[in-house]
């Protein structure tokens, strides 16, 4: 399969995700700017067996797709300490990983570990 391919793969299984809120803040102190874009996410939970490492019963998994983080102007450099807002709470992101699904080096999507 092609990055393409798999792209519209992706993008076809849509019904299964939902509308979430990537946030980053800049600046410091409690009334800091932030920058909000939405974006289509896939919401899942860990399974039992995923609970390893720095993975914490209650933390979330989020498939978001690199085209919309893209087409939303979000850099593409994601990291801790970013936030998505999912059913209306903020929750942090603890870890973006930017390999997993990768086809080809082309990025497909980012597959992040958020907690709150």
């Amino acid at each position: 399969m092609t990055p393409d391919s798999i792209k519209a793969s992706y993008r076809r299984a849509l019904g299964a995700f939902e509308e979430i809120v990537i946030r980053r803040y800049t600046g410091a102190g409690a009334n800091r700017p932030y920058f909000d874009a939405p974006v289509l996410a896939r919401v899942t939970g860990y399974e039992p067996k995923e609970l390893v490492g720095t993975i914490q019963q209650g933390d979330r998994k989020l498939i978001v797709l690199a085209d919309d983080l893209i087409a939303a102007q979000v850099p593409l450099d994601l990291k801790k300490g970013d936030k998505a807002v999912v059913r209306g709470k903020e929750l942090n992101i603890e870890a973006a990983d930017d390999s997993t699904r990768r086809v080809a080096g082309v990025l497909i999507a980012y597959e992040l570990q958020v907690r709150g």
